[in-house]
């Protein structure tokens, strides 16, 4: 599908975690025409630097708004959108990107750090409103349990569909909290994903952190490439 560039308005705006904002957008007439998994264009003026690819965050099984996620820092674009409240304009351009979901492969994992939930809790969220019957797991890194975006949409996900288990790796534990300590490597994969020869891998968050998933899974658990798929933007 042809990308298309819409002006719209902010239909609400949702803290997600001490540093990550989404941003829903009115949708006319309720079309949305993308694939879970992909990223959009947002901008916020006509400056070049008011202008980043970001993943689409929510599913095109939620019919009311289009959203993306923004880890907030320090840049001219986060301060603008920051800013932003509902009502305001923004201009999108959409859909872009590979990272979709095969439907014909029945059993995958998800290793993913950061900011980099955000296409996967798309597509996760197509599956499950879907009920598509996908064996997933989901390994997810942070920092700390304040750093992990869409935690209880997360939890809510794995109580309505049994054949997800998200699986969470962190470097700061918590008391009650389960968890891998540490960061995602060999041991850990291994661990959370004893089948792994038998799914497909998505990598998704920092493009280091991508490049290093994708060597545990090639060099040293010898998977195949045909069985990894990346997301390769700069879209953090």
């Amino acid at each position: 599908m042809a990308p298309i560039e819409i002006q719209t308005r902010i239909k609400e705006i949702i803290q997600r975690s001490h540093n990550v904002k989404s941003f829903r957008l009115e949708v006319e007439g309720g079309i949305l025409d993308f694939k879970a998994g992909q990223f959009l264009s947002v901008s916020l003026g006509a400056d070049a630097k008011l202008k980043r690819y970001l993943s689409i965050s929510s599913s095109p099984t939620e019919k009311c708004y289009l959203e993306f996620t923004k880890k907030l820092s320090e840049s001219d674009f986060s301060k603008k959108l920051n800013s932003l409240r509902a009502g305001d304009k923004v201009t999108i351009s959409y859909p872009f990107g590979k990272f979709v979901l095969d439907e014909a492969v029945k059993k995958i994992a998800f290793l993913s750090g950061g900011i980099g939930i955000t296409p996967i809790r798309s597509i996760c969220k197509y599956i499950v409103d879907k009920n598509l019957g996908i064996d997933v797991v989901l390994v997810y890194s942070n920092r700390s349990v304040r750093d992990i975006v869409f935690k209880e949409d997360l939890a809510a996900m794995e109580e309505k569909y049994p054949n997800l288990r998200v699986a969470h790796v962190l470097c700061e534990t918590e008391p009650g909290f389960k968890c891998s300590v540490g960061l995602i490597d060999k041991r850990v994969v291994k661990n959370e994903v004893p089948d792994y020869r038998e799914r497909k891998f998505y990598l998704c968050g920092p493009p280091q952190m991508v490049e290093a998933m994708h060597k545990i899974l090639t060099a040293e658990l010898q998977l195949s490439e045909g069985n990894i798929v990346r997301e390769n933007f700069q879209g953090y």
